[in-house]
């Protein structure tokens, strides 16, 4: 193998063409080889602006394409789990956008199916590759607030009213792995376990519900050991929020809101001490975190590095996801 991989991407979805084609285009170890979309002429833009030669009008013909090394799957949820194991089962590695699956059950056949395999599976949870969550990881870990008691996070936005009452969208969709949780909810449980390092130990939630069945506007908080807490909002219906904030015995970060998906401009977060009103400012320099994703990925497909995002730690993050699902669903307290 070169060093630089051959990446295969299925559909022409906006996160596909607005953030990863362009980040792979850019990146110093890939190429977009091939191109798949069940609407070509839809299409024609993105392999254009993108100078990708190689386009496929249906999945199974790019899965085929033996120069292909990985694939890049930006389709609605319900489909992350069949495609997967059909490019696993092609010989691709993948890297596949977030949620991994639209339940627990799916993520451990997707992960199985690749161990099994020898190939690499990586959900594409890109704030974790971006250098400022990097730094506050550190500061965290080495104990730069004291010890964490306290995660507050929220990724809501606000859904266009007509496209609400029409429900005519894959998150409004039950059968598509539609829904506020999945959808955004996602980033604020992997930010809750990454920065407590622990898995909650019991968890509440409650939520509003679309009229299709999906949940449009979720609330919910986490119990972790040693009496570690965190609160999570996720939403189609309200002002944005994109927003988390460490809270220590020491001190607390916190964070503007564009905290999971803050574009090339500088990021900033704010250290303040535990009597502190104000805090001081931190600048992490602008930075494309697709980019950093898709060349970590790439590193360890041509045997440089190891995953720092293993498809383990998204079952782990799935098997919360289900379980909030459930406690807004019953209204219980769910222990895990």
């Amino acid at each position: 193998m070169t060093e630089r991989i051959k990446w295969g991407v299925l559909g022409n979805a906006e996160i596909a063409r607005v953030c990863v084609i362009p980040a792979v285009q850019k990146s110093r170890n890939g190429m977009v080889y091939g191109f798949a979309s069940r609407s070509p002429k839809n299409a024609r833009q993105t392999v254009r602006e993108n100078y990708i030669n190689h386009v496929y009008d249906n999945y199974d013909d790019l899965l085929g394409d033996q120069d292909i090394d990985a694939i890049y799957i930006p389709l609605p949820n319900h489909l992350h789990h069949p495609w997967t194991l059909r490019a696993l089962q092609a010989g691709k590695h993948v890297l596949c956008e977030k949620p991994l699956a639209c339940d627990e059950s799916e993520a451990q056949e997707m992960v199985d199916a690749a161990a099994a395999a020898g190939l690499l599976l990586m959900e594409g949870m890109m704030y974790r590759f971006h250098p400022r969550s990097q730094s506050i990881k550190k500061v965290v870990a080495k104990g730069g607030i004291g010890t964490v008691s306290l995660v507050r996070s929220a990724f809501c936005y606000k859904m266009d009213d007509e496209l609400l009452a029409s429900g005519n969208n894959a998150r409004l969709k039950r059968e598509m792995g539609g829904g506020a949780l999945l959808d955004v909810g996602c980033y604020s449980v992997s930010v809750a376990r990454w920065y407590m390092g622990a898995e909650p130990t019991e968890l509440q939630a409650q939520a509003a519900y679309h009229p299709s069945g999906v949940d449009m506007h979720l609330v919910a908080s986490l119990r972790f050991p040693e009496n570690g807490l965190a609160t999570l909002e996720a939403s189609f219906i309200s002002s944005m929020q994109q927003t988390y904030s460490v809270v220590g015995s020491e001190g607390a970060i916190e964070l503007p809101h564009d905290a999971f998906i803050p574009w090339e401009k500088d990021a900033v977060f704010t250290v303040r001490g535990k009597d502190q009103e104000v805090g001081q400012e931190h600048v992490t320099p602008g930075a494309d975190e697709y980019l950093l994703m898709v060349e970590h990925f790439a590193d360890a497909v041509l045997g440089k590095t190891e995953l720092t995002l293993p498809p383990e730690e998204s079952i782990r993050n799935m098997r919360v996801l289900d379980r909030l699902a459930e406690a807004a669903k019953t209204g219980k307290t769910i222990k895990l």
